[in-house]
């Protein structure tokens, strides 16, 4: 689905991992490729200056992959000074990345409220969706297991969807993806629509089960014409706990969400369902930047 990506790393999330599998990645699709590191100001002394020593140490660090890319694969390291939320936006600006990878810890609330976070930064601020992956499940792969994940980003999407305004923008966002990736990498989706409810189920509950079903049933449609294997669910409860629970049930890569007007990330201690996922689901998360 996607060909060109930056992967953004601190070396404590992981990510730096993924030097030793692009030509994995590049089975995934991805035809350009770039490795993302960003030093801080060195602030000792009354003048911040860049931190040359920093610089140097990282791109040796990273520089090796370059000599190793598979034939029709890019592959480039960046290594700059500064701010990284600054400079993500930046690089996707110059290569045309269609795609941002990066790692980010979950985090609660008043974590996320007290220290910021460079995800929430790229949430405002870009256009491209960002794939986000756990640095805890990353550095507990085997390599035999990452080589496998890198090649299986998005094999197999879990969707929550619930017909509103949002949920339509991201179907259709993987539409868009799909009928773009000749090489089908997305063969599967898990569509889940979750009734808020209180445990018995009501006569008022049966009504909105046969809506959802009724409206999942039509999303299925579109995207199995487009060669998609589609996989429906309907669920009470609490929408962030059952969709955690499915996607525990179901052999997925990742969780795809989206919201389609950037007002409600902006603030990310309002409440809303994609900040949730954001901040604390284990699994790999997808989510598509808003539009607007």
């Amino acid at each position: 689905m996607f060909q060109r990506c930056l992967i953004c790393t601190d070396f404590s999330d992981g990510l730096q991992r993924l030097i030793h599998f692009v030509p994995a990645l590049a089975a995934g699709g991805f035809t350009q490729i770039v490795f993302v590191h960003t030093v801080p100001l060195w602030e000792e002394g009354d003048v911040p200056r860049v931190d040359q020593e920093r610089i140097e140490a990282a791109q040796a660090r990273l520089q090796g992959v370059v000599n190793h890319a598979p034939p029709g694969v890019e592959v480039i390291v960046e290594v700059r000074s500064g701010k990284a939320a600054e400079m993500i936006p930046k690089l996707l600006e110059q290569y045309h990345s269609d795609l941002i990878l990066m790692g980010t810890p979950t985090r609660s609330l008043v974590q996320e409220t007290v220290f910021g976070s460079t995800t929430q930064s790229l949430t405002r601020n870009t256009k491209s969706p960002l794939l986000i992956l756990r640095p805890q499940l990353v550095a507990v792969y085997r390599e035999e297991e990452l080589n496998l994940r890198c090649q299986h980003l998005w094999r197999s999407l879990l969707i929550p969807y619930n017909g509103g305004p949002s949920a339509d923008y991201l179907i259709d966002r993987v539409k868009g993806l799909i009928a773009k990736d000749p090489d089908h990498s997305l063969t599967q989706c898990h569509l889940v629509w979750v009734v808020t409810g209180g445990g018995r189920r009501t006569e008022q509950d049966g009504h909105q089960y046969q809506m959802a079903e009724e409206k999942l049933a039509a999303v299925k449609t579109d995207l199995a014409a487009m060669g998609v294997a589609v996989e429906t669910v309907v669920r009470t409860g609490d929408p962030l706990q059952e969709i955690m629970t499915v996607a525990m049930e179901m052999d997925i890569s990742a969780i795809a969400i989206a919201y389609r007007s950037r007002g409600a990330l902006l603030d990310w201690t309002s409440p809303s369902f994609a900040n949730e996922v954001l901040r604390n689901s284990w699994f790999p998360v997808l989510f598509f930047s808003p539009k607007e």
